[in-house]
């Protein structure tokens, strides 16, 4: 297959996704994946689009994106208070009318589900692929694992909660340092959360994205400039100062 970079949740924030973008190109991969949730929370929405728009080949509908569109619903009041400053930079943002108009056209179109052969790519889960979180500690859910998993053919990679890692079908979830960073594909079904790249939740502040390539995914940090973005989130009075802290934290 081609060697595929796959990354989610960038979350507005333009040096974190700048810097990805760097490191992935410098592996000479040609090929990525976006699983959505491009803007929301960071300050840069408009420009995140726009590399997200032309460097991707697929890209998803994450809950940010699909509150942007529509009334937020379920966010709490600095989410919310940040999807309407985007809806806003969106609507008067960088640019002229025609780049306004392509941004909403892109969003608007993003779909839910992409499935290639044995893989499953979705924002939140097989179940509900914009919304629904599988943190590591549902492994203990055997409820919801079982009809996760009947889902899966193979394999599906999934963002949302920001915290990266492997779920298998035996009921394991390892870290990608539980993974020396690389997880090998078997016939086991597997779940995959990439990580965020513009604001990790793991306790490690680095960008996080996985490269998939025949048999195996591997898992990538990429450091970048926090204090610029968290500086451009303490200077814009609709954005919390929590969500400047949260970047330089890693949680």
């Amino acid at each position: 297959m081609v060697k595929r970079a796959i990354i989610s949740d960038i979350h507005g924030n333009l040096e974190a996704v700048q810097a990805v973008l760097d490191h992935i190109r410098s592996q000479g991969i040609q090929e990525v994946f976006c699983l959505g949730d491009i803007i929301g929370y960071g300050p840069n929405p408009c420009e995140c689009l726009d590399l997200v728009m032309a460097h991707t080949s697929v890209c998803l509908l994450g809950n940010h994106d699909q509150g942007a569109l529509f009334d937020p619903e379920g966010f709490n009041s600095g989410a919310e208070k940040a999807i309407f400053w985007t809806r806003t930079q969106l609507e008067n943002g960088t640019g002229n009318r025609d780049d306004t108009d392509c941004r909403w056209d892109f969003l608007g179109a993003l779909p839910r589900v992409h499935r290639d052969g044995d893989w499953l790519h979705v924002h939140g889960s097989a179940r509900n692929p914009v919304n629904e979180y599988v943190f590591p500690e549902d492994i203990y859910n055997q409820k919801k694992m079982d009809k996760l998993f009947g889902l899966i053919t193979l394999g599906c990679f999934q963002g949302h909660t920001h915290v990266p890692g492997v779920f298998t079908e035996s009921r394991n979830f390892m870290t990608p340092e539980e993974t020396s960073y690389e997880y090998q594909i078997s016939d086991q079904k597997f779940m995959i959360n990439v990580g965020s790249v513009g604001q990790p939740r793991d306790g490690d502040n680095r960008s996080c994205y996985v490269v998939h390539e025949d048999d195996k995914v591997t898992f990538h940090r990429v450091d970048y400039d926090r204090d610029a973005t968290a500086e451009k989130i303490y200077n814009t009075p609709d954005l919390d100062n929590f969500l400047g802290d949260r970047i330089k934290q890693g949680r």
